[in-house]
């Protein structure tokens, strides 16, 4: 439940700290007071979205604190899975800074705006006056029938797998699309593989070629080369190895007459053996040298296609080529087994359809038990709340598709006057009677939420007199089995409180600020006195306050 608000530097609010207790609290005060207020304020640390808007002072920053009770809740799972400290008071706290940034926290520690909303909806169900355009919902009708018949663990289970049917039969729609578009361009993909594929393209090929091509296209010139310099080494009449072997065997014969020509003698000899080493060598690649056009074209042949290839598939290297080649195949490997990769999925989709199949029957079912008991226990309620000839029915029926409920769509039926034909709510109800037929929703659905705490703002909207009496009774009874905070401006309904609080503004310099006061009894005699004659309190309206506050 909640224990206390805390609220500095929102709208017309500078600060203030409210104590809630068990049971029923009536807020009060005049139109325009700021009660819409504090439930913004309480929304906000519930996780509303927020901007500057909401400062009292635009240099500070704004602080909304809740403190909750949750001891009897069992919500240690969501702190743990959060990774946030548990503590039986737990506090929950949002800051709006001067800069708009929000930030949000529980005990202290700093989470996100939606574990923050997560966890509130775990604790708090604020009923604006406008929310009996609910009544008219699909969604909340279910949610009410659903409540009632207890299905949130096996609602949980079939909508964990409704989300996960859907993902996979959109995942099958696009692969599917994916397949057959993929399918069409089968042939051109083939086409491109077959290609390179005889192509045989090997690593390094091209630098290979391209240094052959260069040797063959200067083959005449090189071996012209090679030709003339070979001669000068091997010619009869001025082979340079020979001279040098006459010149070797000259200085042989006067080395010995003369010692310093032994370094002359070694070097001419090392000189001769270079040279011969060195013709051996052009005769050598002179041999492996050859004019040959054939090998030319052949080559020229072989590069113009690796050009072609590389130029149509825009790429600069054979290596790139045959990574492309690589791919193709890859995908065309995919498009030939996407068949089965299609079948197996259908399979799954097949399995989750009998799941869901299951669970939606077993939905149904539930739901068709609890009608007749929901149907009558709120038209009981109705005439408990004046309207003896009130009749509502739930209208259930089969859909061939499953949707977010399963396999089922909702309507609500009402009328309020007697042998009158049942319509659509939202056709036939008026402010007042809408009024009542939530109340007497929310009454019920109390009894199976577990929620700690529910605030009415204006619930009453549309009713007066006996009916206010009689609202405030179910509001009262509610308030036995769960903390209830109301705000209203009905006296029948505001004396039913355990305690009394009531919103008003004051002046203060140049500025109006909202206050909350806590009513003493006499304080309250005389509020309630208020609301019954307005702003001239008579002796009348206050008996008639003292008896409402008796009974």
């Amino acid at each position: 439940m909640l224990c206390t608000l805390s609220v500095e530097n929102y709208a017309l609010i500078s600060k203030l700290e409210i104590d809630f207790r068990n049971g029923l609290t009536t807020i009060t005060g005049e139109t325009g007071a700021g009660k819409s207020i504090l439930l913004g304020a309480l929304s906000l640390v519930l996780g509303k979205r927020a901007d500057t808007g909401v400062l009292y002072d635009k240099k500070k920053k704004c602080i909304v604190e809740g403190t909750y009770d949750i001891r009897n809740y069992n919500l240690k799972d969501f702190f743990h899975e959060h990774h946030i400290d548990y503590d039986d008071f737990t506090v929950l706290r949002r800051e709006v800074a001067s800069t708009g940034k929000s930030r949000a926290f529980i005990n202290d520690s700093p989470v996100t705006l939606e574990t923050i909303t997560e966890l509130g909806l775990k604790l708090i169900d604020i009923h604006s006056q406008y929310q009996t355009l609910n009544l008219a919902n699909s969604n909340f009708q279910m949610k009410v029938i659903d409540n009632y018949a207890r299905n949130q663990t096996i609602l949980s289970e079939y909508q964990t797998n409704f989300n996960a049917f859907q993902h996979l039969q959109e995942k099958l729609d696009r692969l599917t699309e994916e397949a057959n578009r993929s399918r069409s361009d089968l042939d051109y993909l083939l086409f491109q593989y077959n290609q390179l594929e005889d192509a045989k393209l090997a690593d390094g090929e091209q630098e290979e070629l391209e240094d052959e091509l260069e040797k063959l296209s200067h083959a005449e010139e090189i071996k012209a080369g090679l030709s003339y310099s070979i001669g000068l080494f091997q010619d009869e009449t001025t082979s340079v190895l020979q001279q040098l072997k006459e010149c070797r065997t000259a200085l042989s014969h006067i080395n010995k007459f003369l010692p310093e020509m032994a370094e002359l003698y070694q070097r001419v000899e090392s000189t001769y053996i270079e040279l011969k080493d060195v013709a051996q060598e052009l005769d050598s690649i002179d041999q492996k040298v050859f004019v040959d056009p054939d090998r030319l074209n052949s080559v020229r042949e072989r590069l113009d296609l690796i050009y072609a290839l590389q130029q149509k598939h825009h790429r600069s290297s054979i290596a790139e080529l045959i990574t492309l080649k690589k791919d193709l195949h890859e995908k065309i490997e995919e498009i030939n087994t996407s068949d089965h990769t299609l079948g197996d999925l259908q399979k799954e989709i097949d399995a989750m359809h009998r799941i869901l199949e299951d669970i939606a029957s077993q939905l149904s079912s539930r739901r068709n038990k609890a009608l007749h008991s929901l149907e009558v226990q709120i038209t009981g309620m109705l005439r408990e709340l004046a309207m003896p000839n009130a009749s509502f029915k739930i209208l259930l029926d089969h859909t061939e598709t499953f949707n977010l409920w399963g396999k089922d769509k909702i309507q609500f039926l009402f009328t309020a006057n007697k042998n009158a034909q049942l319509q659509e709510i939202s056709k036939v109800a008026s402010g007042g009677e809408l009024s009542r037929l939530m109340l007497s929703i929310k009454s019920l659905m109390s009894d199976s939420t577990g929620l700690p705490t529910i605030i009415f703002d204006e619930i009453d909207t549309g009713v007066s007199g006996e009916v206010a009496e009689k609202v405030g009774n179910i509001i009262f009874r509610m308030a036995e089995r769960m903390q209830i905070i109301n705000i209203t401006h009905l006296p029948q309904i505001a004396s039913k409180g355990n305690e009394h609080y009531l919103v008003y503004k004051t002046d203060e310099g140049d500025s109006t600020i909202t206050r909350v006061k806590l009513l003493s009894e006499n304080e309250r005699h005389y509020e309630i006195a208020r609301m019954l004659s307005g702003e001239e309190v008579t002796s009348a309206a206050l008996e008639n306050a003292r008896i409402l506050l008796k009974n």
